[in-house]
């Protein structure tokens, strides 16, 4: 559960980070270093995943691949949002079946 946890928060961080360069595209300024930026950070996510979240970490794998083709700065930047989108929704589906999966009941004294 905790590694989880930290996915989702990194990739909070990621979104931010996705957006900020959403915006730069919209001003048609310069993305500048964002793009390498979630590239590492994905890729950090992507080896703390590995062990026990496979299918997760292949997501993040593919966001890699996607931020570092050529190709206009739009469409690099809805494959992002939607790559973000797919982990995020990954992310909320294995949190609820480690909760399901491993929950314990507890037994109240009387």
């Amino acid at each position: 559960m905790k590694t989880l946890e930290e996915a989702q928060l990194s990739l909070q961080t990621i979104h931010g980070m996705v957006e900020r360069m959403g915006i730069e595209v919209k001003k048609s300024g310069s993305v500048g270093i964002l793009p390498q930026q979630i590239k590492r950070n994905a890729g950090m996510l992507q080896g703390q995943l590995k062990g026990q979240f496979g299918m997760i970490a292949d997501q993040f794998s593919a966001m890699i691949l996607s931020a570092g083709r050529g190709g206009s700065e739009v469409v690099r930047l809805r494959t992002l949002r939607e790559h973000v989108a797919q982990i995020r929704t990954a992310l909320d589906i294995a949190a609820s079946k480690v909760k399901k999966d491993h929950s314990v009941d507890i037994q109240m004294a009387d």
